[in-house]
Formats: C-alpha cells, structure tokens, sequence
C-alpha cells in the first residue's frame, strides 16, 4: 500500500512540474510565467518531496520534507511576486492579452510610503 501512495504521490508531483515547465514555455509574458513556476512548481515539488518521504517511511526524513514543503510554501510565491513586482517597475512589458493592469495609477509611487 505505501508504494502505491507513493507512486501516486510521485505522478501528482511529477504532472504538475511538466505543467510548470509547459507554462514557463507557453505562456506570453514574464508575469504568467513567473505564476506558472511558483503555483504550480510549488505544488509538483510538494508531491515529490511527500513521495520521497514516504518511499524512506523515516522520521527524520518526514520531518525534513515538512519543513522543505513549508519553505516552498513561504517563499516561492513571495519571490515570484518580489521578482514580477521588479521587472514591472524596470519597464518590462505586459503582454498584448493583458486586460488588466493594476500597477498602471501607482508605477511611480514607492511601496509602504
């Protein structure tokens, strides 16, 4: 039973990283593709990392895999939206299917001022 639990763990991690990557590869613009690694990378690495623990069925390593998975958790989108947030005001460009841009009215006003 724990291999299949891990197995499917493994796919479910292993689907949503090729999705990841086949968003940083389709997607128009830098600030798509910055969403497709840090959501959707987050939750294929979370799939890998639980599969891992579960094929070694440790303590120490089940302990090491939350605390991976709470890290991916708190930085991946923080820096995926730091990184968007500086390429926005270094002029990178949105792309033509953009609708919305809600930096447009505060481009010039500094953040927390």
């Amino acid at each position: 039973m724990r291999e299949v639990i891990m197995h499917v763990l493994f796919w479910f991690g292993a689907l949503f990283m090729f999705v990841a990557a086949v968003g940083i590869v389709r997607l128009p613009d830098l600030y798509t593709r910055m969403h497709a690694a840090a959501k959707v990378g987050t939750l294929g690495i979370t799939g890998l990392i639980l599969a891992a623990a579960v094929h070694f069925n440790e303590i120490a390593v089940s302990t090491q895999a939350t605390l991976i998975i709470v890290f991916f958790f708190l930085t991946a989108p923080i820096a995926a939206h730091m990184i968007s947030r500086a390429a926005y005001h270094t002029g990178v460009k949105l792309s033509d299917h953009s609708v919305l841009d809600e930096l447009k009215n505060n481009k010039n006003k500094h953040d927390g001022a």
